[in-house]
């Protein structure tokens, strides 16, 4: 059996992490930590969360041709260093928790990843949940929900759309389709 490379992309709020944190749990996966110069939220530490960079390093970073994918959005970088990804899937299946933009950019350069869509049941449910987050004021929030609009509207483009209204289905969902892409 081949290793894939899973890309979980979707609107923030969604509950990509949730579902990664689950997928970790209960299958013997690799999680890609993603780079970013936005700021530790609160618990977040370096290298589990992400790694967090200066955008002076970011930059050098791009220059070089270091990441698989990255993006700018809501006044930060986010990318996946390559070599870091590639180390990984060398001895088993590699999930990203990227963004669309992220990982229509991941199937361009590795055609064989594994695209999967969290969507949410509707705009209220994720509305609902970004408040919750208490992380972001309403007029973040607005941003974040104008961009899931963006990004759903990039659904198309993915292989699959699981929509995260129950956590155990969707958990179950992408379960299957992984050892169904396995196969």
């Amino acid at each position: 059996m081949r290793n894939l490379l899973i890309v979980l992309s979707g609107p923030s709020g969604v509950g990509k992490g949730t579902i990664v944190k689950e997928l970790l749990k209960r299958g013997d996966y690799s999680l890609s930590v993603s780079c970013t110069t936005r700021p530790p939220r609160e618990g977040e530490k370096d290298g589990e969360a992400y790694f967090f960079l200066t955008a002076r390093e970011f930059e050098k970073k791009i220059a070089e041709g270091g990441f698989l994918e990255y993006s700018r959005h809501f006044g930060n970088y986010y990318g996946t260093l390559k070599d870091f990804v590639l180390e990984k899937l060398k001895s088993g299946d590699v999930i990203l928790e990227i963004e669309v933009d992220g990982g229509l950019q991941v199937k361009s350069s590795h055609g064989d990843a594994l695209l999967i869509m969290i969507a949410p049941p509707d705009v209220g449910a994720l509305r609902t949940r970004l408040a919750g987050r208490g992380t972001e004021n309403p007029q973040e929030i607005e941003n974040r929900l104008k961009r899931a609009e963006y990004e759903l509207s990039k659904s198309n483009l993915y292989d699959y759309v699981v929509v995260n209204d129950d956590l155990e289905r969707a958990v179950s969902e992408i379960e299957n389709i992984i050892k169904r892409e396995k196969e």
